[in-house]
């Protein structure tokens, strides 16, 4: 299974600071299309992929959102249904239901926690897996050998915090999906798509 790591420095730690202007909500906007793009197909969902949320705003820095979405069982039982426009229902929701001391399921696949960027990262890591870091300088993703159950380190529209990148780059592989400068939930489609095709090719 894949698995992307989103980090924002902006979004909200606590629902009360989500407002109807998800722009204005930390860029709350950005992460709802990143949620988007790492699940939702054209006439599909995807089972094979994890999103981790890690968001550093106010008030109350860092909360670990994990999203692993159901696909089988009973609606409102086994699973939620995700559609695109509750994703940001889902987030203010789990924001709401945090308990602190503890790994909360507020849905089924649905998880959050307090727990920094960096511990989630080198948690993953003192696991053996395989780390990726999008860096418009690292190794073009197409020439790169991609292991199984990669994971995926995105930063948001201020990027990467300079202190944690140098850190990152001791413990992940940094690799560029090219020149320009997408946006993160264009990246996470290019990325999706560039495993998809390994995998459908045997390669991964």
């Amino acid at each position: 299974m894949r698995e992307f790591i989103y980090y924002s420095r902006t979004a909200p730690t606590s629902g009360k600071y989500i407002k109807d202007d998800l722009m204005k909500s930390g860029r709350l906007d950005i992460v709802i299309h990143s949620v988007i793009a790492t699940f939702f197909l054209s006439h599909g969902f995807r089972d094979d992929v994890k999103l981790n949320l890690c968001f550093a705003g106010p008030p109350d820095p860092e909360k670990h959102l994990e999203l692993l979405p159901k696909t089988e069982g009973k609606t409102g039982m086994d699973k939620i249904y995700l559609s695109k426009k509750d994703v940001g229902w889902v987030i203010k929701r789990m924001l709401y239901k945090y308990k602190p001391g503890i790994r909360n399921e507020v849905f089924p696949g649905y998880w959050i926690e307090k727990k920094s960027f960096m511990k989630i990262v080198k948690e993953m890591s003192d696991e053996g897996r395989n780390l990726y870091i999008l860096d418009g300088k690292g190794q073009d993703i197409r020439e790169e050998k991609i292991r199984e159950n990669p994971v995926f380190i995105i930063g948001d529209h201020l990027g990467l915090p300079a202190k944690e990148l140098k850190r990152l780059k001791k413990i992940c592989k940094p690799v560029s999906i090219g020149k320009k400068t997408y946006f993160a939930s264009q990246t996470i489609a290019i990325v999706n798509n560039e495993v998809d095709r390994r995998e459908e090719a045997g390669k991964l």
